[in-house]
């Protein structure tokens, strides 16, 4: 079996080690989010890709969710005293020697792709991960100036800031005006990516964000396009359960583009592709929202609710059991 995930980080990783528990022997590629990508003190750090990496090779915080096991902060500090910013984004000793490799990599002139396939042979993540692309698409966040710059008029100024400094810096308490995908017009799929899409069984898209983690990967150029066309199932998860993120601040991604918080919003989000451009078959919910299976369906969407929180291996195994079941392919 050919099993093709869009993943971001946390949500998507967790969830993939139950795809692979629940499939050990399927051939299994993940199309990483890059939009979080962000230079830090001169290194290039990837960690949606990084956090998929970990979390399947075994190495991933399990306290955290992001980050090495074991993981010391004395760089970070060090920085911290010397007055070096950013002081808000924290790279780990261990973590560092990643980014090392990669940025080392990078000015020797290879391609994302290529490095993520050398880093994963250390770690040894049981899947094929690529990223969504090799070009630069960074995810630019618009906000009113958190110093309080005002124009002529008085009103707030806006301004674009680096998603990592919303999410992590303001922790997303800022409102959001919009997102704008920087590079995305010249942004091509990584080789394999369109391939992946249509050469697959299924098509799954993890409980990851629906804005800033899948819904970036959908902007690069054709992905979006090979989702509606392939003939493999579409099935998703749905990364909100009882109206509220189960992890992180997705409520606050939603809110900027004008959705709900809820999962038949993320479905209504996604679309059906049985109604024409839609890019979901089926859609699995959490039993708490089990009151919104008939309106899902009435979307075009097959629907189940299941328990979805993924609170240890054998939880996750069975909600990878539920998708591939709303597949058609247990």
């Amino acid at each position: 079996m050919r099993i093709t995930a869009l993943a971001g980080g946390i949500g998507g990783a967790r969830f993939l080690r139950g795809v692979l528990a629940a499939k050990p022997d399927a051939e299994v590629t993940v199309i990483g989010n890059t939009g979080d990508d962000i230079w830090v003190h001169g290194l290039r750090v990837c960690p949606d890709l990084d956090t998929v990496m970990y979390t399947l090779g075994g190495g991933i915080s399990a306290e955290r969710g992001w980050g090495r096991e074991g993981e010391t902060f004395t760089v970070k500090d060090e920085l911290a005293d010397y007055g070096v910013e950013p002081t808000w984004f924290g790279l780990g000793d261990k973590d560092i020697a990643t980014h090392l490799v990669r940025t080392q990599s990078m000015q020797a002139g290879f391609t994302l792709t290529d490095i993520t396939a050398a880093l994963c042979a250390r770690w040894q993540p049981g899947v094929r991960l690529i990223p969504m692309t090799d070009d630069r698409a960074e995810t630019n966040v618009i906000v009113d100036d958190p110093d309080g710059a005002a124009d002529t008029a008085g009103r707030p100024m806006q301004i674009a800031i680096h998603f990592q400094e919303w999410w992590i810096k303001y922790r997303a308490h800022i409102p959001a005006h919009g997102f704008v995908l920087v590079g995305v017009d010249k942004a091509r799929p990584a080789p394999g990516v369109i391939e992946a899409i249509e050469q697959a069984d299924v098509v799954l898209l993890p409980p990851s964000n629906p804005v800033v983690s899948i819904g970036t990967i959908l902007q690069v150029s054709g992905i979006a396009d090979a989702l509606r066309s392939t003939n493999a199932p579409v099935i998703g998860v749905s990364p909100v359960v009882g109206g509220a993120p189960v992890r992180g601040m997705a409520d606050a991604c939603l809110k900027a583009i004008g959705l709900e918080t809820t999962a038949l919003a993320v479905a209504g989000h996604y679309g059906a592709r049985s109604h024409g451009g839609g890019l979901i078959d089926g859609w699995l919910i959490d039993t708490t929202d089990a009151a919104s299976v008939t309106a899902i369906e009435s979307l075009g969407i097959r629907c189940r609710a299941v328990p979805l929180m993924m609170t240890d291996l054998d939880a996750t195994r069975a909600m990878a059991v539920h998708a591939l079941s709303l597949a058609d392919l247990t």
